[in-house]
């Protein structure tokens, strides 16, 4: 069934064409009749699918047909995403989505100035997609009202409820009026996770895509077994074999993802990263460098992985294995999306083999494994920009950086 058989407005339809959008997906399909009647929904699909399309087309008709029955402060619809890249990427899919039509959409998020976020809301504002302290802070201050929210939407909905945000979600629940649509839309959900989500809905229906392989099938898999230390001389070797090819490269914590960054500089291989301890100015930036192309190598930790939809990614790279098993279907899936092609390899060392278990497991497939010979062992780490460098004087050298930056903060504080 092509979009143009839905019975969406002229508006929606022209810009659904402008998009190239034709035919709904799978989840698009099966989740856009039961949101237009105002049902409760959970949905759960494969990263890639068009999840954000799907539950952001059927709130727009809604909203375009209903008028607005509360004052400009009062919000129509609220979207709750777990990162500031999220709430970036959803609030533009509405924009475009809704272009030409007398809808106002807002991304509101910490991490910058809120001024600008308020004279936004003081203009009266339909849809607002926010990560949950800012939208509370502004909240609590009077700048917008919930008591109008026709439509609650948890993307990336096992993340909101299980990882810090069960409480704001509780919160934010009592907040709004009874009746409200409850939407939730994840990659993964876990029965812990179900069971709260089913806490909050009524009657909801539930949608599934490929519940038996969460990944896509346009993604190739492998693992390497590669000891710690060792992982720095593949991670280049992989980066000059492909040098047209964009490298998203997820590591456990943003302290290691500086040094996996200042050990590629010392092989002349440039690179840049993203973490929770840059401001999101600095985020931004680099978000656009990496998906124009201008630069071909992030390093990152899971808070990229989370929903965001970066175009062309070919590689993705498991520098350190995910102490989550469900990250591992979120970090891959920034590869392999719409009809592409990707590639995710794992490094896996001696300490992380019951993790890389605990994932075969959650796929409910075994990994393909790269059997690396002695002959190419060696090779690689003789290509290195830099054969001699002494990696482990590195990571002391990082480490004793790390720690006088501490005991200088400390001794300020005295």
């Amino acid at each position: 069934m092509k979009f143009e058989k839905y019975s969406f407005s002229e508006d929606i339809k022209s810009n659904l064409r402008n998009l190239g959008f034709k035919r709904p997906t799978d989840i698009q399909y099966k989740s856009i009749p039961p949101i237009m009647r105002g049902e409760d929904v959970l949905a759960v699909a494969q990263t890639g699918t068009g999840k954000t399309v799907a539950f952001a087309l059927p709130v727009i008709q809604r909203l375009v047909t209903r008028q607005r029955k509360h004052d400009h402060k009062s919000v129509r619809c609220v979207v709750m995403v777990p990162t500031h890249e999220l709430a970036i990427q959803v609030s533009r899919v509405f924009e475009e989505l809704a272009s030409g039509i007398s809808l106002k959409i807002a991304g509101i998020f910490g991490g910058i100035d809120q001024d600008p976020q308020i004279e936004r809301l003081k203009q009266g504002v339909d849809v607002v997609v926010a990560t949950p302290g800012r939208l509370f802070d502004l909240e609590s201050q009077g700048y917008l009202s919930l008591k109008a929210v026709e439509t609650l939407i948890l993307d990336e909905a096992d993340h909101m409820l299980e990882l810090g945000f069960k409480h704001d979600m509780n919160q934010l629940i009592r907040k709004l009026p009874y009746g409200r649509q409850v939407l939730f839309f994840s990659a993964t959900i876990n029965k812990h996770v179900k069971d709260m989500a089913y806490s909050l809905v009524h009657k909801a229906v539930r949608i599934q895509i490929s519940p038996n392989d969460p990944v896509s099938k346009n993604i190739d898999h492998s693992v390497a077994f590669i000891e710690m230390d060792d992982k720095r001389f593949f991670l280049e070797r992989i980066i000059r074999e492909h040098p047209n090819s964009k490298i998203l490269v997820f590591v456990r914590t943003k302290v290691r993802a500086e040094r996996v960054m200042k050990a590629l500089e010392r092989v002349r291989l440039l690179s840049q990263t993203i973490h929770s301890d840059k401001d999101q100015n600095q985020r931004s930036h680099v978000m656009e460098q990496f998906s124009s192309g201008e630069n071909k190598v992030l390093i990152a930790t899971d808070v990229s992985a989370r929903g965001i939809d970066i175009p062309d990614v070919d590689i993705v790279i498991n520098y350190d294995i995910p102490e989550e098993t469900e990250n591992y279907v979120h970090r891959v899936g920034r590869t392999g999306r719409a009809q592409k092609r990707g590639l995710a390899i794992a490094f896996c060392s001696d300490e992380e083999k019951e993790q890389l278990t605990a994932i075969e497991g959650f796929l409910d497939r075994k990994i393909t494994k790269m059997d690396i010979e002695k002959g190419a062992f060696e090779e690689t780490l003789n290509m290195s920009g830099v054969e001699e460098t002494n990696w482990q004087a590195l990571i002391d050298e990082a480490d004793e950086l790390k720690n006088k930056k501490k005991r200088k903060n400390k001794k300020s504080r005295k």
